[in-house]
C-alpha cells in the first residue's frame, strides 16, 4: 500500500513523518487538550482532517522539492462541514497557516474545491480537488470522518449568536489544533533513530502539591516582610485584613472577582495568595498575571524570583518583549554559562504556549491574542482554561474595548472553568455595562468582590492630602517651588511638558526624567536609581509622565500631579507616602500655564473633563478616596464615551463573523508606531546595529533589540525625520526588502542621557 507522508526526513534519522501517524497524534493531542470541553469531539475532528490535503499526489511530490505554492488545508476543511457538520473544525483547519477567516455562510461554502480550483483567495493550488479520492486515502489509513455527537455548532451561526463568546470558542479549538500540529511536527524533527523526540512538558501547579509548597513559601515571606522593623503597624493591620479576605475568599469555585484596596495594600502578594489557594481548592493548573506596563512586570517578576528562588526555574514564565532578552549574547560571555543560555531558551519555547504554571504577562499580549486570528498569537489560548487570571491595574483598560474585553474574561469564567480578578484601587464600574456585555456573552459581568469592606480600608490607609490648587502655575514657578524640596514627584501629561519643566529646572545629580522618550532598559535604571535615594534618604527629584502611576512601586513625600482623570489621579497619590511613614502624605494637583493641548488625546481630555464636571458639582464632598465617588466618576465616563458606539468598528466585524477584521480592530494601542533603537547602552548598540547590516530584520534581533528601542507617532512621508533613521532591512531570498517598522538612530547624539531620544526640530508628532 502506498505512504504518505506529512513531513520530509528529519536530520538525525532521516527517517520520514507518515501522515497517518501525524493526523492520529494531533487528533489525539488537540483532544487532551480540551479534554472535557463541549469542543472536544470536533477538536479531535479538526486534527484529523487538518492535513487532509497532503494525501494529494501534488503536495507528496512538494516534499520532494517538485511542487510550490499549494492549498493541502481547504480539502479537510470541506471535508469537516460536508460529512461532520463542523463549521468551527473547518474554519479551523482552514486557518492553521493562514490564520482564521470567516464563519460567514457565503465564505465556508467557498471552501467547495470547485470554487478554489477557478478562485483561490491566497492564489495557490489545491494539492488535490478530488475529496473522494482524499477521504479514500484516509480511509486506507483506517482512518474515518465521523460526525461530532457534540458540536460547538450544531449549525452555522445566525445574528443573535453572532457575539464575542462564540467567537472565542473557535479560537479555543482552533489554539489545540495548532498547539498540537507544532508539537507534534516539532517531535518529529527533533526525533531519532527511536522515533520521535517530544519537548519536556511545562510544570502545573496542581501536580505533585506545587500550588501547596509555592503558597507555604508565599506565605511564610508575607509574615517575614510583616515583621520588618521599618514597616508600619497601620499598614501591615490592612494587608494583613486585606490577606485574610483573600484566602477565605478563595475557596470559592471558579469564576469572575473584583479584588479593590488601596495603593500599598498589599495586593500584589495578596492576590496571589488568592490564585494560589484557589488553585489548590479547584484543582486548577495555572496562574496567569495580565499587567499593563513593563515596568510593573519587571517589578512584579523580580519579587517573585525573590520569593520563589528555590523552586524550579520552569516555575515562572515572563512573556512579553522585555522577556529572554540577549539569550544570543550569552553565547559569547566569557564565562560560557551554559545554564542561562538553556533556560533562556528553554523559557522561548514555553512561551510558544504558555506550558507554566505562572505566567506573567501583559495587556497587549493577553488580551489581542483573545481576539487574534493569526496560528502563533492564538497558540496558547487554550492554555487560559482551567486557571486563574489575575488582572493588575485593570483601571488602564481602554473604554472602547471594555465591552468586548468583559464579554471575552467573562466567557472565560461562565463556561472554561477558570477565574478572572480584575484588581485596582480604582475599580472601574464595570457592571455598569452588564446588559451592553450581555450582547457579546449571555453570562455578562457581576463579579463578586472579594473584599467587601474596602471603603473602610481606603480610609484606613488615607495616607496623603489633596490640594487643589484654582490658579494655574507657570513652568517657572512650579520650577521653584520644586527646588525647595530634596524629595519630590512632578506628574505632567504630556512629554513636552516635561520637557519644558526639565529646562527651567536647576540641574543637579538629584534631578531625573522618567518617560517613553526612554527606552525601557533605561527608564528601569533610573527607576532603580530613584528607588535607592528615596530609601537611603539621598535628595531625589523626578520628573514623570504617566508611565510613573499603575503599580510603580516608589514613595515620595510630596506630589505635584498635573489634572487629569480621576484614576489618573488616584493612581499619582499611590506614589505618595505609599509605606505610611509620614502622618500624611502632600499631593497637590495643578494646571499648567502653557500654550497648546493639555491632554494627549481625546478619550483623557474627555475623562479628565468628566473629573473637573463632578469635583465641581460635589465641591467639598470631592474625595478620591471615597468608592461612592469613584463610583459615579466612572459611571458619568462610559454614559458620556458610549463604549458601545466607540467599538462599532469592531462590533459590525463581530457581528460579520470576521476573524481579521476583528483582529484589526482590537487593538490596545492604536495609533501608528515606529519602533527607534536608540544607544542607551552603546555597546549593545553598536552590536545590534552591526547584527542588523550583515543579517537584517529577524525575530532574534527584534527580542535583542526590544530593550533598546522607543516607539514614536509614525512621521509624515515627508517629516525631515526620517533623515536621521536608518531603516532595518529584511532580507528574503538573498535579497534586499524594504519594511516599515524598525529603525535605528543614526547619530547617537540623538539620544540624551538624561532626556532620552530629542527630536529634530521639524518632527511634530510629540504627543503623550
Amino acid at each position: 500500500m502506498t505512504k504518505y507522508y506529512a513531513h520530509s526526513a528529519n536530520k538525525k534519522s532521516q527517517q520520514w513523518h507518515l501522515l497517518k501517524k501525524h493526523l492520529e497524534s494531533v487528533s489525539e493531542l488537540a483532544g487532551h487538550y480540551v479534554s472535557g470541553w463541549q469542543g472536544e469531539e470536533e477538536t479531535r475532528l479538526a486534527g484529523l482532517l487538518h492535513d487532509l490535503g497532503k494525501y494529494g499526489d501534488k503536495f507528496q511530490d512538494r516534499l520532494k522539492g517538485l511542487d510550490k505554492g499549494l492549498d493541502h488545508w481547504s480539502q479537510g476543511a470541506f471535508l469537516a462541514i460536508k460529512k461532520g457538520g463542523a463549521c468551527a473544525a473547518a474554519v479551523a483547519i482552514q486557518g492553521h497557516h493562514i490564520g482564521l477567516q470567516s464563519l460567514q455562510k457565503e465564505d465556508l461554502q467557498k471552501l467547495n474545491p470547485k470554487s478554489l480550483t477557478t478562485h483561490h483567495p491566497q492564489g495557490l493550488i489545491l494539492s488535490e480537488a478530488d475529496i473522494e479520492l482524499l477521504e479514500h486515502r484516509l480511509n486506507q489509513d483506517n482512518l474515518f470522518c465521523v460526525k461530532p455527537q457534540k458540536r460547538l455548532f450544531n449549525s452555522l451561526l445566525g445574528e443573535s449568536e453572532a457575539r464575542v463568546d462564540n467567537m472565542l470558542d473557535v479560537r479555543r479549538l482552533f489554539s489545540a489544533l495548532v498547539d498540537a500540529d507544532f508539537i507534534d511536527t516539532e517531535a518529529h524533527f527533533d526525533g531519532d533513530e527511536q522515533g520521535k523526540v517530544q519537548r519536556k512538558q511545562g510544570l502545573k501547579l496542581n501536580k505533585n502539591e506545587l500550588a501547596e509548597q509555592a503558597l507555604k513559601t508565599l506565605l511564610s515571606y508575607i509574615d517575614k516582610k510583616a515583621q520588618r522593623p521599618d514597616s508600619s503597624e497601620k499598614l501591615n493591620a490592612v494587608r494583613q485584613q486585606l490577606l485574610s479576605s483573600c484566602l477565605e475568599k478563595s475557596r470559592q469555585k471558579t469564576g469572575a472577582y473584583t479584588l479593590t484596596a488601596p495603593t500599598g495594600s498589599g495586593k500584589t502578594l495578596s492576590m496571589l495568595s488568592f490564585a494560589l489557594q484557589h488553585v489548590i481548592k479547584n484543582k486548577l493548573e495555572r496562574i496567569i498575571i495580565v499587567v499593563p506596563y513593563l515596568s510593573i512586570i519587571e517589578q512584579t517578576a523580580n519579587i517573585y524570583r525573590e520569593i520563589f528562588h528555590d523552586f524550579d526555574p520552569d516555575l515562572i514564565l515572563e512573556h512579553h518583549s522585555m522577556a529572554g532578552l540577549g539569550a544570543e549574547q550569552t553565547q559569547t560571555d566569557a564565562d560560557g554559562n551554559e545554564e542561562q543560555e538553556r533556560q533562556i531558551k528553554r523559557q522561548r519555547l514555553l512561551s510558544e504556549n504558555w506550558d507554566a504554571p505562572i505566567i506573567l504577562t501583559t495587556s497587549v499580549q493577553f488580551l489581542e491574542s483573545l481576539f487574534s486570528n493569526r496560528p502563533s498569537s492564538c497558540r496558547k489560548i487554550h492554555r487560559i482554561a482551567n486557571a486563574v487570571i489575575l488582572f493588575d491595574e485593570v483601571q488602564t483598560l481602554p473604554i472602547q474595548l471594555a465591552v468586548p474585553s468583559l464579554a471575552a474574561v467573562s466567557h472565560i469564567a461562565k463556561n472554561w472553568n477558570s477565574s478572572i480578578v480584575f484588581s485596582t484601587a480604582t475599580q472601574p464600574a464595570f457592571d455598569h455595562l452588564d446588559e451592553a456585555v450581555k450582547k457579546q456573552c449571555p453570562a455578562g459581568w457581576q463579579p463578586q468582590p472579594i473584599v467587601e469592606n474596602h471603603a473602610m480600608m481606603m480610609e484606613a490607609l488615607r495616607r496623603v492630602e489633596f490640594t487643589w490648587l484654582e490658579e494655574k502655575l507657570t513652568w517657572t514657578n512650579l520650577a521653584e517651588t520644586f527646588n525647595k524640596h530634596p524629595q519630590i514627584l512632578c506628574i505632567v501629561n504630556l512629554k513636552r511638558h516635561a520637557q519644558t519643566l526639565w529646562n527651567v529646572l536647576e540641574k543637579n545629580d538629584d534631578l531625573f526624567h522618567l518617560s517613553t522618550n526612554l527606552c525601557p532598559a533605561h527608564r528601569q535604571a533610573v527607576l532603580n536609581e530613584v528607588r535607592y535615594r528615596l530609601k537611603t534618604g539621598l535628595p531625589c527629584r523626578l520628573i514623570a509622565t504617566q508611565c510613573i502611576e499603575a503599580g510603580v512601586d516608589v514613595d515620595f513625600p510630596i506630589v505635584y500631579r498635573a489634572f487629569a482623570p480621576m484614576d489618573a489621579i488616584i493612581q499619582a497619590s499611590g506614589r505618595c507616602n505609599r509605606e505610611g511613614k509620614l502622618e500624611s502624605g502632600q499631593v497637590i494637583i495643578f494646571k499648567p500655564e502653557c500654550d497648546g493641548g493639555l491632554y494627549p488625546d481625546g478619550a483623557y481630555q474627555q475623562a479628565a473633563n468628566v473629573t473637573e464636571s463632578l469635583k465641581n458639582e460635589l465641591r467639598g464632598q470631592f474625595d478620591p478616596y471615597n468608592p461612592g465617588v469613584i463610583q459615579r466618576y466612572y459611571q458619568r465616563l462610559y454614559t458620556v464615551a458610549d463604549p458601545e458606539q466607540s467599538a462599532k468598528y469592531l462590533n459590525t466585524a463581530i457581528r460579520d463573523l470576521n476573524f481579521p477584521q476583528v483582529a484589526r480592530e482590537y487593538r490596545l494601542i492604536k495609533n501608528d508606531m515606529i519602533n527607534v533603537v536608540v544607544p542607551f547602552d552603546a555597546a549593545r548598540f553598536e552590536e545590534l546595529r552591526t547584527q542588523a547590516e550583515k543579517q537584517g530584520l529577524t525575530a532574534s534581533w527584534i527580542k535583542q533589540a526590544r530593550g533598546l528601542s522607543i516607539g514614536l507617532f509614525r512621521p509624515k512621508p515627508d517629516d525631515v525625520v526620517w533623515d536621521s533613521l536608518l531603516p532595518v532591512q529584511q532580507f528574503k531570498q538573498g535579497r534586499h526588502q524594504q519594511q516599515e517598522d524598525w529603525f535605528i538612530v543614526a547619530n547617537n547624539k540623538d539620544y540624551d542621557d538624561k532626556l532620552g531620544y530629542k527630536k529634530p526640530e521639524s518632527f511634530n508628532c510629540w504627543i503623550g
